[in-house]
């Protein structure tokens, strides 16, 4: 693992349809970066990764100042 990964201890919620990965795969990559993938946002989640149609996800993220990332941010982050 790359220890400049952002994503090592993080907790990451991912809403919306994602165009590159099916939800079990998303997860699978988080766990890989060593990300503990979590369902609700609360206080302490890390990431919030967005995808198409994301519902109330977003809202409660953008209200308790959590980064919000694209699909696109997030393979960038990653790579």
């Amino acid at each position: 693992m790359n220890p400049d990964n952002p994503f090592i201890g993080k907790s990451v919620v991912v809403t919306g349809k994602l165009e590159n990965y099916t939800r079990a795969a998303i997860k699978a990559r988080l766990v890989e970066l060593g990300a503990k993938p979590v369902s609700k946002v609360s206080k302490r989640t890390d990431y919030l990764i967005l995808g198409e149609r994301p519902g109330n996800k977003l809202a409660k993220a953008l209200a308790l100042g959590i980064t919000v990332l694209s699909e696109q941010e997030f393979e960038h982050m990653n790579s």
